[in-house]
């Protein structure tokens, strides 16, 4: 055995923190990762601070809290420009530093640190358009799209399903099982282990779309579910009725559909995703027991948000709820590399993206730069430890913009636009049915002074006179 172990991060896009098997979903199947899980820690309370895809990524790639990597919100086209990624630090202490799947950086082949990347990014509209130079348009710099029209023909392209990339509405994938972005994902990850070096660790990092919009599983995995008797989404006593009836019908709003039908649809489409996703890491994980790598590989899943997935009459993300903001963690190791690993626990300290990076370079044995996060190894032999109190979550939204606190027990959040405070108890009510900031106006003064504190420096001007101001200029990149 080496004296260093490899590291596998397998990065799932817009996977909800309640969806697994493990985390209780009445629905949800995933044996390989709950697999994952009992043999390592199991995070409840993993976030992602700015929860869509650009803002998360960031600062999982840098160990950076928004404000400081600057992505607060979402916006394509600006260049990635950090002196230290997970992947260059990694690098450092000898590691060879591979990527399959999903960066959603700029331009797109910034490699960011790794010595290789197998591209595919899904479907991104700012990378697609006719104006867009060739050498960074997806259709020649997207990997995948260049193996699908090599397999398939010129034309091919994933949106023959008639989906698109934000929208809910759901059917299975149109091509044979083997052409789906995650089995190429998977495939590209496992190539790896065949040419990689055999003297010299690794960090893989297996970045999946999926359960990102389209919601186009294989027939097998959406039958599956439209076969069962789906939990409905979560409405609680604090929604607009009105509003959500008289909304428009799109295929891609930000609102989830309104027919039961097309609901179950969408959660069958979801939800295959997942159990697709899930079976496709079993694979991966084969790969390395037929490697000779799986015992000396730590592997950590996690995903870079989550998905609102019809909750509170919502679809997407980059909201304060639970849907959009809690992510799921799981690191899972044998007992040789990470000696005394608590396998089988559930860790409650509220962790987030940021905390990957130093975590990482701390299993790696690698010097770790400044950054925000910290690192969680120490939770992997004492999973009743604490890394920090609270964390403040945000994102730039328009008049959807808002800020929040959120602890082991309760979140805070505070729409920036409009100066609405909303509370929940997540003790008591993990899908935020009540919001109760009446009944608890004490907590909420607490929370609203712990976020003052986060706030009071921002150039934004969301503080003034110690107060909480409503209607700061909030643009998605701060300069």
């Amino acid at each position: 055995m080496r004296k260093k172990p490899n590291i596998l991060v397998i990065m799932a896009d817009q996977f909800r923190g309640d969806a697994l098997s493990c985390m209780g979903h009445p629905d949800v199947k995933t044996p390989y990762l709950d697999t994952l899980a009992s043999r390592g820690v199991l995070f409840e309370n993993a976030y992602s601070a700015c929860p869509s895809c650009i803002a998360a990524r960031a600062g999982f790639h840098t160990g950076l809290k928004p404000e400081n990597h600057k992505r607060v919100g979402y916006e394509d086209g600006i260049a990635w420009k950090y002196p230290h990624t997970i992947a260059s630090e990694i690098r450092k202490a000898g590691y060879y530093a591979n990527a399959s799947g999903k960066m959603h950086v700029h331009p797109l082949r910034n490699l960011i640190g790794f010595d290789h990347v197998d591209l595919h990014d899904g479907y991104l509209h700012a990378a697609r358009f006719q104006s867009i130079p060739y050498r960074e348009s997806q259709k020649n710099a997207d990997d995948y799209y260049h193996w699908l029209r090599c397999c398939l023909g010129a034309d091919a392209d994933v949106i023959d399903t008639g989906l698109e990339c934000n929208s809910w509405v759901a059917r299975p994938w149109c091509y044979d099982e083997k052409y789906h972005p995650t089995n190429w994902v998977t495939d590209r990850a496992a190539d790896f282990l065949r040419w990689k070096d055999p003297d010299k660790p690794f960090f893989l990092y297996a970045s999946y779309l999926k359960p990102h919009p389209p919601l186009d599983p294989p027939e097998y995995y959406y039958n599956m579910y439209m076969g069962m008797d789906l939990r409905m989404p979560a409405v609680g006593n604090w929604e607009d009725e009105e509003a959500f009836k008289a909304s428009p019908v799109l295929f891609d709003s930000k609102t989830g559909p309104k027919d039961k039908f097309e609901i179950k649809q969408m959660l069958a489409g979801y939800y295959g995703l997942i159990t697709h996703l899930d079976h496709q890491i079993g694979k991966l994980i084969q790969a390395l027991v037929e490697a000779q790598e799986y015992d000396n590989t730590i592997i950590i899943f996690t995903a870079d948000h989550g998905e609102e997935l019809g909750d509170h009459h919502l679809f997407r993300k980059s909201r304060a709820y639970e849907g959009s903001g809690h992510i799921p963690l799981i690191i899972s190791a044998p007992e040789a590399l990470i000696p005394g690993i608590k396998r089988g626990s559930r860790c409650r300290a509220v962790v987030e993206l940021m905390d990957i990076m130093p975590t990482v370079l701390d299993l790696a044995g690698a010097k770790c730069p400044p950054v925000d996060g910290h690192s969680l190894k120490g939770l992997l032999t004492d999973p009743d430890g604490r890394v920090r109190d609270h964390l403040h979550g945000e994102h730039s939204y328009g008049p959807l913009s808002s800020h929040w606190i959120v602890t082991e027990h309760d979140k805070y959040i505070w729409n920036s636009e409009s100066g609405k405070e909303e509370y929940f108890n997540l003790d008591t009510d993990p899908r935020e049915l009540e919001e109760v900031s009446d009944a608890n106006p004490v907590r909420v003064s607490e929370l609203r002074a712990t976020l003052i504190k986060e706030l009071e420096n921002r150039k934004e001007g969301f503080v003034k006179d110690g107060r909480l101001v409503p209607g700061a200029p909030y643009p998605p990149y701060l300069k």
